[in-house]
């Protein structure tokens, strides 16, 4: 039986019609070629080429042999060049999905590390609450989600991205912009914008003021951080946000303070356990945690 490097040494001395030609064709040294071809005639015990003036001219009982070999490379450059396509994500679509919190910045420049592994990748992105992570997945909506909580589910894995921290946010022009720290008093004596208690991150917050044994009051509540970040701009109040949203400087018109109390939180990736994530979707989970865990380290 013939070896795939052996049909493609036979196509190029067929193509070529000589061993210097197909030598050249496939970037080997002539002698190679030479012995390979030996080789082959003899283990076939057929002979495939008959030489004349230093050319390779095919015998009368290969002739027909021959367009099935070039039947057959023909089908392993299809071959090599659908693999290839898989290493450059081409006609691949990788969908997932994202809390707001970590879609803000967090995904973008994830994706912008992905798509320099897998330039021709396409990309669906949806930006999910908490409760819609579930069906999302279930459903077959999409392969990953970004979530900042965990829950038990029969069907779903949580594995570990990075663990952040909750800071407090302040109108850049305020008073409390040139502070480096500050307290669950402190921040008590001001108008507070916050996210509601019953999620994630605003109960992290709510916990900070039980702790320190302090009451306070939130005038304005927000579902998402963008729109927290918001209203501390426009000097409404003061917040606290988690430190994904805010990183990078994407958010004009706050300044960030760090809260003297414990206020780490964790993150995650959630995904179907009963189906095999995609290459696309294990690089996107990869390239997320060493964003996430960056930020975490210099903020």
């Amino acid at each position: 039986m013939l070896t795939l490097r052996q049909i493609e040494v036979v196509r190029a001395i067929m193509v070529t019609g000589t061993i210097a030609g197909a030598a050249k064709m496939l970037n080997v040294s002539a002698p190679g070629i030479s012995r390979l071809m030996k080789y082959t005639e003899g283990s076939l015990k057929v002979r495939l080429f008959d030489r004349r003036g230093g050319r390779y001219v095919p015998t009368p009982e290969a002739r027909h042999i021959f367009w099935l070999l070039d039947t057959v490379f023909s089908k392993v450059e299809d071959l090599q060049a659908a693999v290839d396509g898989l290493g450059r994500g081409s006609d691949q679509e990788l969908r997932l999905g994202s809390v707001p919190s970590i879609s803000q910045a967090m995904v973008p420049s994830a994706i912008e590390l992905l798509l320099k592994r897998f330039p021709e990748l396409s990309l669906d992105i949806n930006i999910l609450k908490i409760e819609e992570a579930i069906d999302y997945l279930l459903l077959g909506k999409g392969e990953v989600v970004a979530i900042s909580s965990r829950f038990d589910h029969s069907m779903i894995d949580f594995v570990p991205l990075a663990t952040g921290r909750l800071v407090c946010i302040v109108p850049e022009n305020s008073d409390l912009a040139s502070r480096t720290m500050i307290s669950p008093h402190e921040m008590a004596k001001h108008p507070l914008i916050g996210i509601n208690p019953a999620d994630p991150y605003g109960a992290i917050m709510a916990d900070i003021f039980r702790k320190a044994g302090v009451d306070y009051e939130m005038k304005i509540k927000a579902r998402f951080g963008t729109t927290v970040c918001s209203l501390v701009a426009a000097g409404l109040g003061i917040a606290i946000i988690d430190e994904f949203t805010i990183s990078k400087g994407r958010m004009p018109g706050i300044r960030a303070i760090e809260i003297a109390a414990e206020s780490q939180f964790s993150t995650y990736v959630a995904y179907r356990n009963d189906i095999p994530i995609s290459i696309y979707a294990e690089a996107f989970i990869e390239e997320l945690r060493d964003t996430m865990k960056r930020v975490a380290t210099i903020t």
